[in-house]
């Protein structure tokens, strides 16, 4: 195993280890069985499967695109290629998040992620399994990668990993930090540049009439400041008392996992209203 996934997994141990300590990882309130044969299914074929394929297989259409332009990256600094990276594959992530709350279709690979009614690391790979495979900022990493990123993209990964598992984490790192005063200014900047806590979970929240929830918005994932840039940022620095999806029918785990290979009877929304 590559070092820095080693360093990811052990990140993602150290955010478990504090929700079992602290928040039980094992019995969130909300869940049912549904919840964590999708959850287990969805991380384990993203990370043994999907993400290794489509980084690969963006890797491979750069090699067909432009045979001679392997590793030029390598002589560009540092900073340059992180910047790329941020641009290529958060950028990008950003839009297709956002993009998967305008299309209903996409909304159906994406739904599983907002099904889970409480939050924490565990729905982090939470998605239908196509959902990662069409990702565009994936298959433009591979294609970074290809062109000489691969050693910005091991120290990349692990800072967006890390912030994506603390703003899913059910363990509020922000919320003691917002109560002291002097580190006001600083929590300002902070939770206008990544993703945190209180602004991740406004996304998830379940009902937009509580004041906080904004799941048409906060989409995204390392930076949060594309969603100050590009006008889909609400702060609050609260949290919403209920997540999950608001106004839709049940699902199952088939169709949270394969849709559209397994689709459910047409049904009536909750209240008439599909959000």
């Amino acid at each position: 195993m590559k070092p820095e996934l080693i360093v990811v997994l052990c990140i993602l141990m150290g955010f478990v280890l504090l929700e079992i300590l602290f928040t039980n990882f094992f019995r969130k309130p909300g869940q049912n069985r549904a919840d964590g044969v999708v959850e287990i299914i969805s991380t384990l074929t993203l990370s043994l499967f999907t993400q290794p394929l489509v980084l690969a297989g963006g890797y491979a259409v750069a090699a067909m695109l432009a045979p001679n332009a392997a590793d030029v990256l390598k002589t560009w600094p540092f900073l340059a290629v992180f910047a790329l990276f941020l641009i290529c594959d958060d950028m990008m992530q950003y839009w297709w998040h956002r993009l998967s709350h305008t299309l209903p279709w996409l909304y159906k690979l994406h739904r599983p992620h907002h099904n889970a009614e409480y939050l924490s690391v565990r729905v982090v790979y939470r998605n239908n399994l196509f959902y990662y495979l069409l990702m565009p900022g994936l298959w433009l990493s591979g294609m970074l990668i290809y062109f000489g990123g691969g050693w910005v993209y091991a120290f990349y990964l692990v800072i967006k990993m890390t912030v994506i598992y603390g703003a899913h984490s059910d363990v509020r790192w922000d919320a003691p930090l917002y109560k002291i005063k002097w580190l006001s200014p600083l929590m300002w900047i902070v939770e206008r540049t990544i993703s945190t806590p209180a602004t991740h979970s406004a996304h998830h929240g379940k009902h937009k009439s509580d004041g906080i929830t904004h799941y048409k918005g906060n989409y995204g994932n390392l930076l949060f400041f594309w969603d100050v840039l590009f006008g889909t940022a609400k702060i609050t620095r609260q949290y919403p008392t209920q997540m999950g999806v608001e106004n839709l029918p049940e699902t199952s785990i088939a169709e949270q996992l394969i849709w559209p290979l397994v689709r459910a009877p047409k049904v009536e929304a909750k209240h008439g209203k599909v959000s």
